[in-house]
C-alpha cells in the first residue's frame, strides 16, 4: 500500500491499493480545499480505503493551512465522526 498522495494537476487526492486506485476529488479556492467526490473501487469498500484517504488528505490540508468545505457527503460523514478534525471545516461551509 503507498501513502495517501496529493495530484494538483487532476484536482485529486490519490490512495493506490492492490493495484486500484481510490480518489477524493477537489477543487482550490481562497485558502480552502472544497472536496466534491470520493470515488473508491467497488473491490475496496467496506475495507477503511476511503477513511484513510480522506484522514491523510485532511492531515495535508492541515499542513498547508487550508479550510475544508465537505460538499462530499462522505468527507462531511468523515467530519462528523472525527470531532479531532472537525476544527478544519470553513465557517461557511454549506451543511
Amino acid at each position: 500500500m503507498t501513502e495517501v498522495r496529493d495530484n494538483p494537476d487532476r484536482q485529486r487526492y490519490e490512495l493506490e491499493v492492490d493495484s486500484r486506485l481510490a480518489i477524493a476529488a477537489y477543487d482550490r479556492r481562497d485558502g480552502a480545499i472544497v472536496f466534491t467526490h470520493t470515488e473508491v473501487p467497488e473491490e475496496l469498500a467496506g475495507h477503511g480505503v476511503a477513511s484513510r484517504l480522506i484522514a491523510g488528505a485532511l492531515a495535508d490540508a492541515r499542513r498547508q493551512g487550508l479550510k475544508v468545505v465537505p460538499i462530499c457527503e462522505f468527507v462531511a460523514a468523515y467530519l462528523d465522526r472525527h470531532a479531532e478534525d472537525q476544527d478544519l471545516i470553513a465557517a461557511d461551509a454549506p451543511g
